[in-house]
This record gives structure tokens, C-alpha cells and sequence, in this order.
């Protein structure tokens, strides 16, 4: 079965970094575009960036242009988000996503990683 497990998040100061990880399994990860979004305090889900299959096209919302990475290993069946210079506004619940298409589209989510920047 699909499984997605996040890892990496914590406390953090502004203006530091941290990099998440999500681990796949159960489905042919390098055909797949990955997606990551995230859910702050009392708020709703927010797509914060995807990257498709082969990991050479990949996109951002506004608000992490310039200071999110995302990446992929296919070989490992991992996608990763890097992000630097966060604020206290990137506090959320980072979760992991993949669409799988079909008779019946399916959407599969990890548990998430909290993320908390603060001083």
C-alpha cells in the first residue's frame, strides 16, 4: 500500500533552515509528481510546491519563492523541501502528497512534520 512518512521538522528560529523529508513506498515513485502543503494554526491546507517525476520541473506559491527548495531522489524514492530563511509565518504542519491517477483518483497523505518558527 502507498505510504508517505515526513520527517525533519522542529523548532526554529526566524531566518533559519530547516529540510524536510518524505519517504515513499507502495507505488512507482519516479512516475509520480510529489507535492507538499501545509496547514497553519486554525487555517486551511495550502499547496506550498510540487516537482514532477522525472524532478526537472518544479513550483513554489508566492510566499517561499527564493527561500524553499524542493528535490527528489528517485533511486531512494524520497522528495525533499528545503527551506531557509523561514518566518514565523511557514508555522504548519508540513505534509507530503501524492495524486494517483485512475478509475479511481486517489489523493495520499503523509502523517505531516510540525514546523514551528519561533524565538
Amino acid at each position: 500500500q502507498v505510504q508517505l512518512v515526513e520527517s525533519g521538522g522542529g523548532l526554529v528560529q526566524p531566518g533559519g533552515s530547516l529540510r524536510l523529508s518524505c519517504a515513499a513506498s507502495g507505488f512507482a515513485f519516479s512516475s509520480y509528481a510529489m507535492t507538499w502543503v501545509r496547514q497553519a494554526p486554525g487555517k486551511g491546507l495550502e499547496w506550498v510546491s510540487d516537482i514532477n517525476g522525472p524532478g526537472n520541473s518544479t513550483d513554489y506559491v508566492d510566499s517561499v519563492k527564493g527561500r524553499f527548495t524542493i528535490s527528489r531522489d528517485n533511486a531512494r524514492n524520497a522528495v525533499y523541501l528545503e527551506m531557509n530563511s523561514l518566518k514565523p509565518e511557514d508555522t504548519a504542519i508540513y505534509y507530503c502528497n501524492v495524486h494517483v491517477a485512475g478509475p479511481v483518483p486517489v489523493d495520499y497523505w503523509g502523517q505531516g512534520t510540525q514546523v514551528t518558527v519561533s524565538s
